[in-house]
């Protein structure tokens, strides 16, 4: 049996000492049987229940969703540890230098004085750390960046290339390009120019958002919230008419579409 983790010491401390014990030979043998690759599902499965919480506007929960997110990173530091790689103390001085590196107008004699100039200052130091690396602006981001986000991601890193319109009305007429060609497809009944389109499409419209600092991702699933709200509350009328959805009409299903819109005025 494993030495009982020690309650005085701090938490991080206390944490780290609680997954080694974990992996040791008389611990968990779930936790003991993980690897990196075994662990990536989890991660990104509560990266997305922390998002959740921060929804949610829950500090207790924001707290627990927080805390199963670190247990993530303390188990893969874990594992590191155990091939000789780092500590989970190591990824925070690392950290730590990074954050000193990036910030000179705070821990060094630059000055900016608005976000968009810290901005201009954080490029340009990592464009001198990428220099003799050969990689390119796009190198760092992830492959599995969710699509809207990756979108606005690899847009926001053009612009500040300078490869970007000068005005968001450059962006909106992009739209109406894109959506015109879409139409063009679909009339040649073209699948493959369908598909590209479309793509084109989406992409033009999450430039629109980046000009307006708007999250493509988080209004998408703002949208995606408000439609399943509503579409419960449809079907509830339709329950409450001894009924299913499966027995309306499209009518009738935007009738009470309708009427769930006007009862939120």
């Amino acid at each position: 049996m494993a030495e009982n983790p020690k309650p005085e010491l701090p938490g991080t401390a206390r944490l780290i000492d609680v997954v080694a014990k974990l992996r040791s030979k008389d611990g968990c043998p779930w936790d003991r049987k993980q690897t990196l690759s075994s662990l990536r599902p989890y991660l990104i499965e509560e990266a997305y229940e922390l998002l959740d919480a921060l929804d949610a506007e829950d500090p207790e929960r924001h707290k627990e969703e927080m805390g199963d997110v670190l247990l993530q990173l303390a188990l893969q530091s874990r594992i590191r540890e155990e091939q000789g790689a780092f500590t989970l103390d190591d990824v925070a001085a690392a950290l730590s230098e990074k954050l000193v590196r990036r910030h000179p107008h705070v821990f060094g004699d630059v000055e900016a004085r608005t976000p968009e100039e810290v901005v201009q200052h954080w490029e340009a130091i990592k464009a001198e750390e990428r220099k003799g690396s050969g990689h390119g602006i796009f190198e760092s981001l992830p492959v599995d960046l969710p699509a809207l986000q990756k979108a606005q991601r690899v847009q926001s890193r053009a612009a500040r290339a300078g490869f970007d319109w000068e005005e968001v009305g450059g962006a909106l007429a992009k739209v109406d390009e894109e959506l015109a060609e879409l139409h063009e497809a679909i009339g040649d009944k073209r699948e493959d120019r369908v598909v590209e389109e479309l793509g084109d499409l989406l992409f033009s419209v999450v430039n629109v958002s980046r000009f307006f600092k708007v999250s493509a991702e988080d209004a998408l699933r703002s949208t995606i919230r408000k439609f399943m709200h509503r579409f419960d509350q449809v079907e509830q009328r339709v329950i409450a008419e001894n009924r299913t959805l499966a027995d309306c009409s499209l009518e009738e299903l935007d009738r009470h579409w309708n009427a769930v819109k006007d009862a939120e005025c």
